[in-house]
């Protein structure tokens, strides 16, 4: 198990994770695909040598080393501020407060790098009356009013994986955030916080959910518009295999290419104005037995080469298969795990997946090294217990 060659638009770039789960890994791990070198602090006692020198199972902490240091102890600190002081960046997970009681919040940070960027994660952020407090992806959608307008009419909201909260409106609004002051330092500004909270991120991504509303072009009750399935042409259908095909013919044009390839509708269906909602029942009711006449395959294949928009509804196994995905190598393979390959792309700084999830604390010696611990000093904190 080795490490490919620095790459990517972030070569150069170091930054301090303090191992959290879900929305903070993922921004480590964006931005270890981008190329930064990301050294994750682990725990202490989850320390397992045994592991070491084969990849972790968690695909969510590829691409960067481990060191595991007790954080609540004067030397772990230290060794945690040594790391801090030679980084561009930190990533944190906690709730507000708990690194300033450890003396490494951005007060303490910023004394001694004046230039980091310091990343905080929270569901609530950093201030308010919920801040203090526990929540997870589906809390915090129900606050931003994005689970509201996610499932059927008159059925209950359906939550959207952990997929809109923790990574889209979390994770990935953290490592913009990051990326954004890293460049405001390189232009000669201070480090700063960023402060991301998924309640911000998921609002923001629902920008145009506010819009259409007050164009009036969006109702509250979830299942009755264009874009939450109320629409017939935007929707799933089952096939006659029990599998799935998702339309999303909403442009006339498209919604013609639609109707001529797959030969709609059926006798003695007819084909009302789709442009009337009081129509879309009896629209839905005709395309379903349409839909429900072949299996899903053959209406992929039939649609496959047009402007349709229509698509079988993949498992997980099977999506990275799919003869676009593998053209694009939208998954890849690296020490012998299939997993989604780093993105966006880039034509002069191309990223790749470095180094497979390390076990924790798996480089605690070598980060140490680099940074100029030398050995006997890294064997008294071992021997402390401030290092694992």
């Amino acid at each position: 198990m080795t490490a490919e060659l620095p790459t990517g638009p972030l070569t150069g770039v170091r930054v301090i994770e303090l191992a959290g789960i879900g929305p903070g890994p993922f921004a480590a791990m964006m931005l270890a695909d981008l190329g930064a070198d990301v050294i994750r602090v682990d725990r202490v006692g989850d320390v397992d040598p045994s592991g070491f020198g084969t990849p972790h199972p968690d695909l969510l902490n590829r691409g960067r080393r481990s060191i595991a240091v007790d954080l609540r102890s004067t030397d772990g600190r230290e060794v945690a501020l040594a790391l801090i002081g030679d980084a561009d960046a930190l990533i944190e997970g906690f709730r507000p407060g708990v690194t300033e009681r450890l003396g490494l919040g951005p007060a303490d940070c910023h004394a001694l790098n004046p230039r980091l960027v310091y990343g905080r994660m929270t569901g609530w952020g950093q201030d308010g009356p919920y801040a203090p407090y526990a929540g997870h992806d589906i809390t915090y959608l129900a606050l931003t009013g994005a689970l509201h307008g996610i499932g059927r009419a008159a059925e209950p909201p359906v939550p959207p994986l952990n997929l809109l909260g923790d990574f889209g409106g979390g994770g990935m609004m953290l490592a913009l955030g990051v990326v954004a002051a890293l460049y405001a330092v390189r232009g000669g500004a201070a480090g700063q916080v960023v402060d991301a909270a998924i309640v911000d991120g998921v609002a923001v991504l629902s920008t145009q959910i506010h819009a259409l509303r007050r164009l009036g072009m969006w109702q509250d009750p979830r299942g009755g518009n264009l874009l939450d399935g109320g629409a017939p042409f935007y929707d799933s259908y089952e096939c006659a295999d029990g599998r799935y095909i998702a339309v999303g013919a909403l442009e006339p044009k498209f919604y013609d290419e639609l109707v001529r390839r797959t030969g709609f509708p059926l006798p003695p269906d007819e084909a009302p104005d789709r442009t009337d909602p009081a129509n879309w029942p009896a629209l839905r009711a005709a395309w379903a037995r349409l839909f429900r006449t072949r299996p899903r395959d053959e209406w992929a294949a039939l649609l496959a080469a047009s402007d349709s928009c229509l698509a079988p509804v993949l498992d997980w196994q099977e999506a990275p298969e799919h003869p676009q995905l593998a053209a694009r190598r939208t998954f890849v393979v690296h020490d012998g795990v299939r997993q989604p390959a780093p993105a966006p792309r880039f034509s002069g700084s191309p990223t790749a997946i470095r180094r497979p999830p390390p076990w924790p604390g798996e480089h605690t010696d070598e980060v140490l090294d680099e940074i100029g611990y030398p050995a006997d000093r890294v064997a008294q904190l071992r021997t402390a217990g401030a290092i694992g």
